[in-house]
C-alpha cells in the first residue's frame, strides 16, 4: 500500500480470518523486516513468523496474519506481492484448514483387542444387553450413550447471520456446536442436518430419532416455525427440548444485564427496555425477562414499536405485542429509545445510531448481539453507554451462547429430566451472573469467560436444583 493511498478505518482483526503465505524471498537480512512493516501498514497483525528453509541464494518463510475480514487478507496478500525479492508462493486459509476432514469424530471407549473384547462389546454378548433393556427400559441411559448424547438438529433456514443456506453448508457450524458440548460439558452430541423445512416432516423425523439420544437441541431453524417445532417435539417427547438460538441467548442476555445493572445501581423492574428484533431470540428474550420481573418491555421490529393497538401484525408479533409496551409507544426504534434505560438488538447490521443512545435515560445498556455484524459498533456505543456488551469476541462483554447451552444439557442429563422450564432458565441465568463476583464486576466484565470452568458446572446445578 503505497503512502498516498488511503487507509479506511477498520475494525479489529480477527483469528476467523487468519491466514498463512508461504513467501519464497532473498537472503536480505531486513527481509523479515520489510515483511512486517507491508502487513502491519495495512492494519494486519502478524501472529507468527517462521524460516522453514534456508539456503545460500533463497529463504521460505511462513507468515500468518490475522486480517478483519477476507477482503482486507486479500489486500495484504496482495501488498505482500509487490515487495522486491518476495514471492507469495502460496495462501492458506486457517479457518478453512481447520475445517477439513470435519471437526469431530467417533472413539470407542471400551478396549477392542481381543475376542473377548469383541464378545462383550458386539456378539454375542450385546444381545444379552440388548433383552435386558426390552424388559427394562428406564436402564435404557444408564446402559448406553442416550444417557450423555443430545442431537443437533437443524434445517439450514437460519443459519448464523447468513440465512437459508441449508443442510449441507449448515453442518460446519453443527460440527462445532457438538465440539463446545464435548469440551465444555463432556457431552456427546450428533450434527442432524435435515434436508427438508417442513414443520411437519422434521417433528416426524426428530421423534423417530429421539428413541437414541438424551435431549434435543433445535438450532439456526427461522421463526416463526421453529416456535411450533419446538411446542409439538415438547409435548411429543420424553425427553428435553431445547431451542438455543431462543433459549440459550435469553438466559446469557438476563445474566449479562443482571450485571450490567449492578454496575449502574438498578433493578429490573425499575428499567425500561427496548429489544430490536422480534424473531426467535428477542422473543424469548422478551418471555424470560418478564418472567425475571421486567414491567416496561417494548419491541421493535421492521415495522416499528410493536403495539397491542396495531390489528396489522402477524400472529407472532401480535402475540409479543400483547404481553409487552404498556405505554403504548409507537413510531421507529428512535422513537422507542427516548428515555429508555436498556437497548437489547437482535435484530441486523447498522440499526442503531450512536447519536440516539443520547435520548435514553441516564447511564444507559446497550447490547448489541447480531451477528456477524453487530446493530452498532460497540466502540461507537461506549461514547454514550454506561454499559456496552455485544456478540463479539474482540470487545468485552461477549454475550456467547456456550455460557450457557453446555452446562444447561449437563444438567438436564444428569437429572434425566424430561422438560425444560423457565424456572430452570431463570435459575441457569442467575448462575451464570454469580460467576462474576463483586471485586471482578465492572462495566468491562459483566459475564464471565467462555472458558471459565466455573460456569457449566454453576449452571448445571441450577437446572438440577441442587447445590452440590
Amino acid at each position: 500500500m503505497t503512502d498516498s493511498a488511503p487507509r479506511k478505518r477498520r475494525a479489529a482483526t480477527s483469528g476467523s480470518y487468519s491466514i498463512t503465505m508461504r513467501l519464497h524471498t532473498d537472503t536480505d537480512p531486513a527481509v523479515v523486516g520489510r515483511i512486517a512493516t507491508a502487513i502491519a501498514s495495512d492494519g494486519g497483525i502478524v501472529t507468527a513468523l517462521d524460516v522453514t528453509e534456508s539456503r545460500h541464494d533463497r529463504l521460505v518463510i511462513d507468515v500468518t496474519c490475522s486480517a478483519t475480514d477476507s477482503e482486507h487478507a486479500n489486500e495484504i496478500v496482495a501488498d505482500v506481492r509487490t515487495l522486491e525479492g518476495i514471492t507469495v508462493h502460496k495462501v492458506s486459509d486457517r479457518t478453512f484448514l481447520l475445517h477439513i476432514g470435519g471437526k469431530i469424530e467417533v472413539h470407542s471407549k471400551v478396549p477392542l483387542r481381543t475376542r473377548d473384547d469383541l464378545s462383550m462389546a458386539y456378539t454375542p454378548g450385546v444381545g444379552r444387553v440388548s433383552l435386558a433393556l426390552a424388559e427394562h427400559p428406564e436402564d435404557i441411559p444408564r446402559l448406553t450413550i442416550k444417557g450423555n448424547s443430545v442431537a443437533v438438529v437443524t434445517d439450514g433456514s437460519a443459519v448464523l447471520g447468513l440465512g437459508n443456506i441449508g443442510p449441507g453448508a449448515a453442518l460446519p457450524v453443527m460440527e462445532g456446536k457438538c465440539a463446545l458440548f464435548k469440551r465444555f460439558a463432556d457431552i456427546d452430541a450428533w450434527p442432524i442436518c435435515l434436508d427438508t423445512q417442513d414443520t411437519d416432516r422434521i417433528v416426524d423425523v426428530v421423534a423417530a430419532i429421539a428413541p437414541g439420544f438424551g435431549g434435543i437441541n433445535l438450532e439456526d431453524i427461522a421463526a416463526p416455525r421453529c416456535f411450533e417445532i419446538e411446542a409439538r417435539l415438547r409435548e411429543r417427547l420424553d425427553i428435553p427440548v431445547f431451542h438455543d438460538d431462543q433459549h440459550g441467548t435469553a438466559i446469557v442476555v438476563l445474566a449479562a444485564l443482571t450485571n450490567a445493572l449492578r454496575c449502574i445501581d438498578r433493578e429490573l423492574p425499575g428499567v425500561r427496555i427496548v429489544v430490536a428484533g422480534a424473531g426467535a431470540a428477542g422473543t424469548a428474550i422478551v418471555t424470560l425477562l418478564l418472567a425475571a420481573g421486567a414491567q416496561d418491555v417494548v419491541v421493535w421490529d421492521r415495522v416499528g414499536c410493536l403495539c397491542a393497538d396495531d390489528d396489522s401484525l402477524p400472529p407472532a408479533m401480535a402475540e409479543l405485542a400483547a404481553r409487552t409496551n404498556p405505554r403504548r409507544v409507537t413510531g421507529d426504534l428512535r422513537a422507542g429509545l427516548e428515555g429508555a434505560d436498556v437497548f437489547i438488538g437482535v435484530s441486523g447490521p447498522g440499526v442503531l445510531e450512536a447519536e440516539w443512545i443520547k435520548d435514553m435515560g441516564p447511564k444507559p445498556i446497550v447490547f448489541a448481539l447480531a451477528n456477524p455484524d453487530p446493530e452498532i459498533d460497540p466502540a461507537e456505543a461506549t461514547r454514550y453507554a454506561a454499559v456496552v456488551a455485544s456478540g463479539r469476541s474482540d470487545y468485552p462483554n461477549q454475550i456467547n451462547n456456550v455460557l450457557a447451552f453446555p452446562g444447561v444439557f449437563r444438567g438436564l442429563l444428569d437429572a434425566r429430566a424430561s422438560d425444560v422450564t423457565v424456572e430452570m432458565l431463570l435459575r441457569a441465568a442467575e448462575a451464570i451472573a454469580l460467576v462474576v463476583t463483586d471485586e471482578e464486576l465492572n462495566a468491562s466484565f459483566i459475564i464471565p469467560s467462555v472458558f471459565d470452568e466455573k460456569v457449566p458446572k454453576a449452571v448445571a446445578r441450577a437446572i438440577r436444583g441442587t447445590d452440590e
